[in-house]
């Protein structure tokens, strides 16, 4: 069935196409506006996030922050980037030039990309795929692998250990994230983005499923290397880590890919927890879906930026030792619990059935019942943690005494 013109937002092709255009060259046409459309997006948005935490990080640390160039000094990114352009563009004599200057190319290509599956409306999307949560965890990867290339190339020791602690620390982190991605997956019965905004119509995902999206929001802060867990470029340690050797335009391409993969993953968390763009009347008025997918996104986005502004940089045993004896474990445990007690409700008829999937009412006993085993794992895990940081501290005490007893006994008493 042909399609028909709606409006030239929903339906740029037949419209194009009723209006004497040939098909061919239509249907190309609106291909190339949604991928330019798409692409701007990030591109011009990450002007304002950058301004957006720098403000906030400013008021948290008692600070003014941008106050000088434009309003508010809302123009200050933009005065950087000119900056950043006329700067003189150095490579090391060392380096390997093709990977050296590709590296921060591929690192901000690899964040937009993501946005191409990105539903920001019930219509808008650029690219529906059925496998779209893997296409956003492979693309997502990517990025990983541009900051082990700047380090590999740049012929710099500092540099290169910044891309060794990318390995352990980033690829070490993608284990609970994707494990904890099983759970809303289980809970949509698909893997397409727009297929799981939909199945959160009668609940989001986050009420059912608590742990997972803690689980997620934890390892995306180690997967864009935000604090606590911005061991990437310690500068104590690495100077500024593997982009030391980067200048000019070069630089401010992983400065501008760090803060954009910052609200992208934020991003992902309201598609895949909050419901992405659904809320009312957004049927009718399908725009409205990305003022809601925006403010969602911003919710936990300001929260990062409090997060980063406050909480100290931890050590990188601390931060591998959380990972894989805390959170790869409850991640594992959390997935095989909510897929055995999601099929005790498939079978007990509780579930919702493909009809009222979109009702609220039809939701609760499903929702109710999960949130109670999460909050039930939550408690157990806390008693567990705390068990286990009183063993520690006694023996901590223990270690002290031991070492007192024995500076004791070593001290010689002087002749009367």
């Amino acid at each position: 069935m042909e399609a028909q013109c709606i409006n030239i937002l929903e339906t740029l092709a037949p419209c194009l196409v009723r209006g004497g255009m040939d098909p061919g060259l239509a249907q190309f046409l609106s291909i190339a506006a949604g991928v330019l459309i798409v692409s701007a997006i990030p591109l011009v948005s990450v002007i304002i996030f950058i301004w957006i935490e720098r403000k906030i990080a400013a008021r948290v640390q008692d600070r003014l922050g941008p106050n000088r160039v434009g309003p508010f000094g809302i123009l200050q990114n933009l005065a950087d980037a000119v900056k950043l352009i006329i700067k003189e563009d150095i490579t090391p004599a060392g380096a390997d030039r093709l990977i050296y200057n590709a590296a921060p190319i591929i690192a901000m290509l690899s964040v937009i990309l993501i946005w191409g599956v990105v539903p920001f409306t019930p219509v808008h999307i650029g690219a529906d795929l059925d496998i779209g949560v893997v296409y956003v965890v492979a693309i997502g990867s990517v990025g990983t692998l541009a900051i082990m290339m700047a380090g590999w190339s740049s012929n710099n020791k500092y540099a290169l250990l910044g891309a060794f602690r990318v390995v352990a620390a980033l690829v070490s982190y993608e284990v609970p994230m994707i494990v904890a991605l099983l759970v809303p997956l289980m809970l949509a019965g698909t893997m397409s983005m727009q297929g799981i905004v939909e199945a959160q119509q009668g609940m989001w995902f986050v009420v059912a499923a608590p742990i997972a999206a803690v689980i997620f929001y934890i390892s995306n802060l180690a997967e864009t290397g935000r604090a606590p867990f911005d061991l990437i470029e310690a500068e104590s340690e690495l100077v500024a880590g593997y982009n030391i050797e980067y200048s000019g335009m070069k630089f401010g391409l992983f400065m501008a890919s760090e803060f954009l993969h910052s609200f992208t993953v934020n991003l992902l968390f309201a598609i895949i927890f909050l419901g992405g763009w659904s809320g009312p009347f957004v049927h009718q008025l399908p725009i409205l879906g990305v003022v809601y997918l925006a403010i969602k996104s911003l919710i936990p986005y300001l929260f990062t930026i409090v997060l980063r502004s406050t909480v100290p940089r931890v050590r990188i045993d601390q931060m591998m030792a959380f990972n894989w004896k805390f959170l790869v474990p409850v991640s594992i445990i959390n997935v095989l619990l909510v897929a055995f007690v999601l099929k005790i409700i498939q079978e007990l008829g509780l579930s919702p059935s493909p009809e009222n999937v979109h009702d609220f009412a039809a939701n609760v006993p499903q929702a109710v019942i999960l949130l109670a085993t999460n909050l039930l794992m939550g408690l157990v895990t806390l008693n567990v943690l705390r068990n286990a940081g009183r063993r520690e501290r006694i023996a901590d005490q223990a270690r002290a005494l031991r070492t007192a007893e024995q500076r004791d006994s070593a001290i010689v008493p002087s002749a009367s």
